[in-house]
């Protein structure tokens, strides 16, 4: 059985659902299917690493629309489809089932990273990417004590925060010599290691894990030096791999309209690489911001074709870990120079990145003031003296460059 769509999106994540969303409000009036892997209509990712792990937040609470939303727009959501391969102007799902579509955008994201170790398959080992993956987790704590948690980034620190304030002994082992190396500099990953450890988290970096120990439960984590961690469940947040294959490509580059090099077919989100002049080349983005901002430039360009305006986009990021808020605006990419705003031992403060003199990035640490007002600076790359961005007694909207 085959079915007939205008334009056909996969993925029903962030990137897939605004992309619905803004091919209605660009006026776009032919049929729109999208289709999704999980069996959830569309919902927001970034709190199942805080308050909905935490149960804070109730699963109805993390849909970014309600049902009724996307009746109301005409739009068709299949979930439970997984769609493996795309052949000219026609996606195949692992049922079987086939849809033929007049533009496809691939909206897939991806999957959590695996552990390639021994042990891997064990029960008690978890990554957090899906609800159902939270879902997991949390049936699991209430028998777990002894948490380690392999790597040190965003989603790996966030679940480390809440287990901790939920009693849990909890341990962070990084491969890396720092924390968020890949995201932040030296400073704001000092201050967190000691955030972490002033709350009872372990932290152990430039460490390797040689492989989980247990039988048909993990019972340890085995290091490379050795030494063996007592470990009652596993959580694995060590990246994303972009789902592209069934579009036959090993990775996936589209230009400033967010266009494949395959006709009529455009990606967006965490899965595809885009030009990106903050990063002064071609970069692909895990965020919010980036997987909306992708949609948007996309449904203009399927609308109104080259008179849409591209995608050009600031980049921007937060996590929030026990009270600390880390704001962030720009990339650090191929920084040069950093500067302190503010006293980091008050609790409120930023890092500004500097390449050739010109601001390029800010982590903000409870200083939403200067987040917002430090956009402006990334996006025209004023050029201000260290001395003058340190001085908190003026605005960085006052300062010019």
């Amino acid at each position: 059985m085959t079915h007939s769509t205008d334009i056909l999106i996969v993925g029903a994540g962030q990137a897939g659902a605004q992309a619905a969303i803004s091919l209605r409000q660009e006026g776009f009036t032919g049929h729109i299917t999208m289709v999704g892997e999980e069996a959830d209509l569309p919902y927001e990712r970034p709190p199942l690493s805080k308050d909905y792990l935490s149960g804070e937040r109730p699963a109805d609470r993390l849909l970014l629309r309600p049902p009724a939303f996307w009746a109301e727009r005409d739009v068709e959501i299949l979930t439970s489809t997984t769609i493996v391969s795309v052949e000219a102007g026609m996606a195949i799902a692992d049922d079987g089932r086939r849809f033929a579509f007049g533009t496809l955008i691939w909206a897939a994201g991806g999957h959590a990273r695996k552990l390639s170790c021994a042990g891997a398959e064990l029960g008690g080992v978890h990554m957090i990417r899906t609800r159902r993956d939270d879902d997991d987790l949390r049936a699991d704590l209430h028998s777990a004590q002894r948490i380690v948690i392999i790597g040190g980034g965003y989603v790996g620190l966030e679940t480390a925060a809440v287990l901790s304030k939920q009693g849990k002994d909890v341990t962070v082992v990084e491969a890396q010599p720092r924390l968020l190396a890949r995201v932040a500099g030296p400073a704001v990953s000092d201050y967190y290691k000691a955030a972490h450890e002033a709350h009872g988290v372990t932290i152990l970096l430039n460490t390797q894990v040689e492989g989980l120990e247990g039988a048909h439960r993990v019972s340890g984590v085995r290091l490379a030096d050795g030494r063996l961690l007592p470990a009652d469940l596993v959580i694995a947040g060590i990246g994303l791999v972009p789902s592209v294959a069934p579009l036959g490509l090993d990775a996936v580059t589209v230009d400033s309209h967010c266009r494949t090099s395959l006709p009529h077919i455009y990606a967006i989100g965490d899965c595809a690489a885009h030009p990106n002049r903050y990063a002064r080349g071609s970069i692909r983005l895990e965020s919010v911001q980036n997987a909306v901002d992708m949609a948007k430039a996309a449904a203009a360009h399927i609308v109104h074709g080259d008179s849409a305006k591209p995608y050009d986009a600031c980049p921007w990021f937060w996590s929030n870990q026990y009270d600390l808020k880390l704001q962030t605006v720009g990339l650090s990419l191929g920084h040069d120079e950093t500067v302190v705003r503010g006293d980091p031992a008050a609790g409120g403060w930023s890092l500004v990145y500097l390449r050739a003199g010109a601001v390029i990035a800010l982590d903000c640490i409870n200083a939403p003031r200067d987040y917002v007002q430090g956009k402006a600076l990334v996006e025209r790359g004023a050029r201000i003296s260290p001395a003058m961005l340190a001085d908190t007694t003026t605005p960085l909207k006052q300062m010019e460059g």
